[in-house]
């Protein structure tokens, strides 16, 4: 272990071992809670600090990175600690990830950021979210007899945008070459490295779809099996491919021996992706949209994604005095559960891509169109059926990261094939598995999203960044499908109106409504279903099914969530990574 790698690793034993670091005035530092919300509220046991949290806020001041594997968040920090800037960290630690959480993410999939530019003062969006085939129509899927896409195999494929989003990125904002940003995870993937514990959960749980492809099981199942937590894997296929990247530029992916490899194996598996569709792919700058809450100024990225549902939920939250509440009480939850339904059943009919639909973006995060939707919901009961507004997806296997530097620039990145290894499908000889995005398109002809040829598909991932007074304050996400904007609204409840620390306002325990509508064209399932983490008492749970609620309790499915809060007048970064995910937040 080099000197750097230890002093950093030391930096993490502090912050793992609980030293707190949030001082007496900070927000969220402790006081007393209001006595109504007491009876709701499950707690950590912590010695100091905020009693809330798992752990204690990371603390820096010349630059931090928060990813979901800790050698992801070392390769980030190596880099802003050799000059580089966030986006170069943030390519780094996503490359990492490819390697070390491979059915979380990879160059199979797709990416997204927001970006803050200290330089210009200005806050960019990316879009490097795949087209479908060419060739493929809506007529071949119903001549298999199919009323919806498949979720594993290769007609659920779309082509892969994560390495031309690596591009557009290291192209504006670049300090340091590509080859030394994915060097740490051709290392990686070559000597291999120590697979931690929720991977491997995650892992085993598709061993078995895993299987049944000759090329998956060989790449994924070393020995008949997925490796267990403690094993060493190694994944030489995905080196090549790395290497190839970084030797002859991303460019090499789309057009290159790796665009050729990726039609051949479609090909040959009875797919439609071809040469011309890898060819053809760009990624896109978009422009994020945002609504103000409680002085901040929250802000996501536009349709073909989901971002503006959390946006639409907290135009609804906006009314109503939250802070009287405190987390886990009823009466926040059932207004929280509420929002979301009307948001999602705008996203069942609204979202699309926008190259080949108008989406009413500006109506549905207006807040007039919050207003009224707010006038829709029954405090006393909940709804059962929710039509969408006039102007579900429990899966996903997801990573989100973000980096912030000594100059203040922030990205934002969030990167996945969809659901764990995506179509479960690895092209021979390459190390990856092909996302299966495609299989988010309805197959209803008057669908908004539905499925045709070279088109975006409807989008679970999300990036977010909050600002004030102009400026980026909170840079952060949760991953986990249809939990995404559900995740982003609860983390900034918890931050903004309960004055939780960033460490705290990730770990508190979460809900999770599903099942109200789908992008898919899909019935929608009544009311639905919530969801609850341990940490949400018997006595609020209890209270939200006397208003009609179906409540279940589950610990599946409820994101991962990274963070950085920039505090300007005080020059110091803090970062969180919550422990539903084997992630660390580090700053030096």
């Amino acid at each position: 272990m080099t000197d750097k790698a230890a002093a950093i690793l030391g930096i993490a034993l502090i912050t793992a071992i609980g030293i707190s670091t949030v001082t007496a005035d900070e927000p969220g530092s402790g006081g007393d809670d209001d006595a109504a919300s007491k009876d709701y509220r499950g707690r950590f046991d912590r010695p100091f600090g905020w009693k809330d949290q798992s752990r204690s806020v990371a603390v820096g001041r010349r630059g931090m990175a928060a990813t979901s594997h800790p050698r992801a968040t070392m390769a980030a920090l190596d880099v802003l600690r050799e000059g580089g800037g966030a986006v170069d960290a943030a390519i780094a630690a996503n490359a990492m990830l490819t390697v070390v959480e491979p059915m979380s993410c990879g160059v199979g999939g797709d990416l997204f950021a927001i970006v803050w530019d200290a330089d210009t003062g200005e806050l960019i969006g990316l879009n490097a979210s795949g087209r479908s085939p060419g060739s493929l129509e809506r007529s071949d899927f119903k001549d298999r007899g199919l009323e919806q896409i498949p979720i594993d195999g290769p007609l659920s494929w779309s082509v892969p945008g994560c390495v031309s989003g690596w591009a557009k990125l290291h192209q504006r904002f670049g300090r340091t070459p590509m080859p030394r940003l994915l060097q740490p995870a051709i290392e990686a993937a070559d000597d291999g490295f120590v697979v931690t514990p929720i991977i491997a959960g995650y892992w085993a749980a598709s061993a078995e779809a895993l299987s049944r492809h000759p090329d998956s099981a060989r790449t994924f199942l070393p020995g008949g099996g997925p490796p267990s937590a403690g094993e060493v894997f190694r994944n030489p296929d995905m080196a090549a491919t790395l290497k190839r990247i970084a030797t002859e530029g991303t460019d090499e992916f789309y057009r290159g021996e790796t665009a050729r490899r990726i039609a051949e194996y479609s090909k040959s598996v009875g797919g439609f992706l071809d040469a011309s569709d890898l060819a053809d792919h760009s990624a896109q700058w978009v422009t994020p949209v945002g609504v103000d809450y409680r002085g901040y100024r929250v802000w996501e990225l536009p349709p073909n994604g989901q971002g503006i549902a959390a946006l639409q939920m907290l135009n609804v939250l906006s009314g109503y005095d939250l802070s009287q509440y405190g987390p886990g009480h009823p009466e926040y939850l059932h207004r929280l559960i509420e929002a979301k339904k009307l948001a999602f059943a705008d996203r069942a009919k609204f979202y699309a891509d926008p190259d080949r639909s108008k989406v009413p973006v500006d109506t549905l995060i207006g807040e007039a169109y919050g207003d009224a939707a707010r006038g829709r919901i029954d405090p006393d009961r909940a709804a059962t059926e929710v039509p969408a507004g006039d102007p579900q997806l429990a899966h996903g296997d997801t990573i989100y990261l973000t980096v912030v530097d000594k100059d203040r620039n922030a990205c934002s990145l969030i990167q996945s094939t969809y659901y764990g290894f995506g179509s479960k499908m690895v092209p021979t000889g390459l190390g990856f598995a092909m996302q299966n995005r495609g299989a988010l398109f309805a197959l209803d002809d008057d669908h908004a999203n539905r499925y045709e040829p070279r088109k975006r598909p409807f989008h679970t991932i999300i990036p977010a960044m909050v600002t004030r007074d102009d400026r980026p304050v909170l840079s952060f996400g949760v991953m986990g499908g249809d939990m995404q904007p559900q995740g982003h609204v609860q983390v900034l409840v918890n931050w903004i109106d309960f004055g939780m620390n960033i460490q705290a306002a990730g770990d508190a325990a979460r809900v999770r409504h599903r099942g109200s509508a789908t992008p898919t064209g899909l019935p929608a399932d009544g009311g639905g279903v919530v969801i609850a983490e341990s940490g949400i008492t018997e006595a609020a749970i209890e209270a939200l099914r006397q208003r009609g609620h179906r409540v279940e309790r589950g610990r599946t499915g409820m994101g991962g969530y990274q963070a950085i809060q920039i505090d300007w007048e005080g020059g110091v970064l803090r970062g969180a990574s919550e422990s539903r995910k084997d992630g660390v937040a580090l700053g030096f």
